[in-house]
């Protein structure tokens, strides 16, 4: 029950690791107010869960935003946790093809819309023991190859607003801190894709099995995984971080296939198999 009496906001709550999210804040104790695009969604995740507000929010539109943190303020008298989750895969064009309105559309949803949940759930949160904000990002930011250009942008920009709001707001005793998830089996793949309803559960297994073969640990992400992280940054546990960012990946980024797996050897490898067939190599 580590946020018992709480009060928390969530944006992307009706799915994936937002639902993840809503229901395991709830467990432990929090009021959650689960917003999100799809009211239905956020509706049935209340079902859920005890304690869960279901609230609509385009993260998109800024006075939505700005709704969202004064009603869960105004329900509960401040706000202790933000968890800054709703986004999709946005524009999949390469940067030699995407057209202006393709990248603002992402930059609003997935960096503009996070730097607004701040703007708007800081003022609620100032004096507040504990007070906490997590962003989601991705390890898209971390370098090309894991999303569309825009979407890993995007991604990076969260990553450096987070230590930019970590240093704005700890006059204030708010902490700022991100979450990189890796591939995570979520429906951000095949909503983004505008995939048909009845091939999403078949792509949802290929993705598991398909992810659970490119990490070092051998299975796919799972929403939980990525809200137990958040949980912790939100939690007195990580009280000492702020301006950080967690990356939970399977260990996807720690370096190259041949890194961690001996059924796939990298070039040196290759070259002291040579060597050692030739009885040996030359010096330097």
């Amino acid at each position: 029950m580590r946020f018992a009496g709480k009060s928390v906001v969530i944006t992307g709550a009706a799915s994936g690791i937002g639902r993840a999210a809503t229901l395991l804040f709830a467990r432990e104790g929090a009021t959650v107010f689960a917003a999100d695009l799809n009211l239905a969604g956020a509706e049935a995740v209340a079902c859920e869960g005890d304690s869960i507000i279901p609230v609509a929010c385009d993260v998109c539109d800024v006075a939505q935003i700005k709704a969202l943190m004064d009603h869960a303020a105004g329900t509960f008298g401040g706000i202790d946790v933000v968890f800054n989750n709703a986004g999709a895969g946005g524009a999949r064009e390469p940067i030699d093809e995407i057209d202006a309105a393709g990248w603002d559309r992402t930059m609003d949803l997935l960096l503009r819309s996070v730097a607004m949940g701040i703007r708007y759930a800081a003022p609620h949160m100032k004096g507040r023991k504990g007070a906490s904000i997590v962003n989601t990002s991705s390890v898209a930011a971390v370098g090309p190859g894991y999303s569309p250009t825009a979407y890993a942008v995007a991604k990076a920009g969260v990553l450096h607003l987070t230590k930019c709001a970590a240093t704005d707001l700890a006059q204030h005793g708010i902490r700022v801190n991100a979450v990189q998830p890796g591939f995570i089996n979520t429906n951000i793949f095949t909503t983004s894709m505008e995939m048909p309803e009845d091939k999403v559960e078949l792509a949802k297994s290929m993705i598991m099995q398909m992810s659970s073969n490119a990490q070092p640990v051998a299975r796919s992400g799972m929403p939980e995984d990525i809200a137990n992280a958040v949980a912790f940054l939100a939690s007195d546990a990580a009280g000492f971080m702020t301006g950080a960012s967690l990356i939970v990946d399977g260990g996807i980024t720690v370096g190259p296939r041949h890194a961690w797996d001996p059924d796939a050897p990298g070039l040196f490898d290759t070259l002291q198999a040579m060597a050692e067939g030739n009885g040996g190599a030359a010096g330097q």
